[in-house]
C-alpha cells in the first residue's frame, strides 16, 4: 500500500515536472499600427523683394483743378496711376501755381535730386530751365510740353497737343450755331497749343461760314466765345452772364456752365505718358517727341449731354472728327 502511494506521488511529481518543462503559452504579438510618413518639409522661400513704385513729379503753371491746361495733365497722371495699380505702384507728386519761372526751376531740380523717375515740366515757358537742369541728372527722365523740341538731350522727352484738330471741330460747331456770325476767341500768347487751337478754330469757322466775323479779343458782344489756357474760368462766367455759347479746350469745362458749354476738346496725355514710361522702364530716358491727336485718342471731343445739337450740326462735327482722325482731312494752318 505504501508502495502504491509512493508510486502515485512520483507520477504526480513527474506530471508537474513535465508541465513545467513544456512549451509555455505565447501571447499574440501587439498589433503594429502603420504610421503616416511625416509631411515633406518644403524649403522655405524668401519673401519677394518689395517693388519700388514708379515715381513721377510734375511742375505746372496753374492749379490741378483749373479745368484747363494743368488739370489735363493731372487727370492723365491719375489715369495712369489707376491703370498701374494705385499709389503703391505709381507715385505722383506735383507743384502747382508755378507761374514764376525761377520757382518752377527750383521745384524741377528738387524733384530730380529726390530720385524721381520722371519729372514733367508742364509748360513751354519751362524749356530754358529744363535745358540747364537735365544734363545734371543723366539718370532722371524729364518731359516738357507742349513742344517737340528735346534739345538733343538723351534724357528729355517732348510732347505736343495738336490742338488745331479739336479747335477745327469747335470752329465748325461755332460757325454752325452762331446766329450773328460774330465769333470771339480768347487766348494767352501766340505759342504752343494755344496758338494751334486758335488757328484751328479759325480754320473751322471759315470753312463753315466764310462770311463770319472772328476776333481774338473780348468785346462783350460776341454771340459765341471760346478760349484756351487758365483764363477760361473767368471768361466762361462772363459768357454765362451774357448768354453766349462756349466751346472748351484742354479739359472738359461743362461743369462751369452746363447751359452754355456746347463741347470741349479734352487732352488725354495718358496716351503719350504710357509710351514714355514704357521707354524709361526699358532703359531709354528721353530723346523722343510725342503728340496727342484725335487719331490716337489723345484728344477727344466731349459733348455736353445737356446741350441738344441740331442733327445737321452733329453730322458736320462728326464728319470733321472722322476726317481728321483718319487723315483724310488736314487742318489748314497759317504757315501752310
Amino acid at each position: 500500500m505504501r508502495k502504491f502511494h509512493l508510486t502515485l506521488a512520483l507520477l504526480l511529481v513527474g506530471a508537474l515536472f513535465l508541465g513545467a518543462c513544456g512549451p509555455a503559452a505565447t501571447e499574440a504579438p501587439p498589433e503594429v499600427v502603420p504610421t503616416e510618413a511625416p509631411p515633406e518639409v518644403m524649403p522655405t522661400e524668401a519673401p519677394p523683394e518689395p517693388v519700388e513704385p514708379f515715381r513721377v513729379a510734375v511742375v505746372m503753371p496753374s492749379a490741378i483743378n483749373d479745368l484747363a491746361f494743368s488739370q489735363s495733365m493731372y487727370d492723365a497722371l491719375l489715369a495712369i496711376q489707376a491703370e498701374m495699380g494705385g499709389p503703391e505702384a505709381f507715385e505722383i507728386a506735383y507743384s502747382e501755381g508755378m507761374f514764376v519761372i525761377e520757382d518752377a526751376a527750383a521745384a524741377i531740380r528738387d524733384y530730380a535730386s529726390q530720385g524721381f523717375n520722371l519729372v514733367i515740366a508742364h509748360g513751354s515757358q519751362y524749356g530754358s530751365s529744363l535745358q540747364e537742369i537735365a544734363p545734371d541728372f543723366p539718370e532722371t527722365s524729364f518731359a516738357w510740353g507742349t513742344t517737340l523740341d528735346t534739345f538733343g538731350l538723351p534724357n528729355v522727352f517732348a510732347y505736343e497737343a495738336r490742338s488745331e484738330e479739336g479747335g477745327y471741330v469747335n470752329g465748325v460747331l461755332a460757325a454752325s450755331l452762331s446766329e450773328s456770325g460774330v465769333i470771339g476767341v480768347i487766348g494767352p500768347i501766340e505759342t504752343g497749343d494755344a496758338k494751334l487751337y486758335v488757328d484751328g478754330f479759325t480754320a473751322g469757322v471759315k470753312a463753315t461760314n466764310p462770311d463770319a466775323t472772328l476776333a481774338t479779343v473780348w468785346t462783350g458782344s460776341f454771340s459765341v466765345l471760346t478760349g484756351t489756357a487758365q483764363m477760361v474760368t473767368g471768361a466762361i462766367g462772363v459768357a454765362q452772364e451774357s448768354g453766349v455759347l462756349w466751346f472748351g479746350t484742354q479739359s472738359n469745362q461743362t461743369s462751369l456752365a452746363p447751359e452754355i458749354v456746347v463741347a470741349s476738346q479734352v487732352y488725354h496725355f495718358e496716351v503719350v505718358l504710357a509710351e514714355m514710361i514704357d521707354l524709361i522702364q526699358a532703359g531709354t530716358f528721353g530723346g523722343e517727341s510725342f503728340a496727342v491727336t484725335l487719331g490716337n485718342s489723345g484728344e477727344v471731343i466731349e459733348f455736353n449731354p445737356a446741350y441738344t445739337l441740331p442733327a445737321d450740326v452733329t453730322t458736320l462735327a462728326g464728319e470733321a472728327i472722322t476726317g481728321i482722325s483718319d487723315g483724310s482731312m488736314v487742318v489748314p494752318l497759317p504757315s501752310e
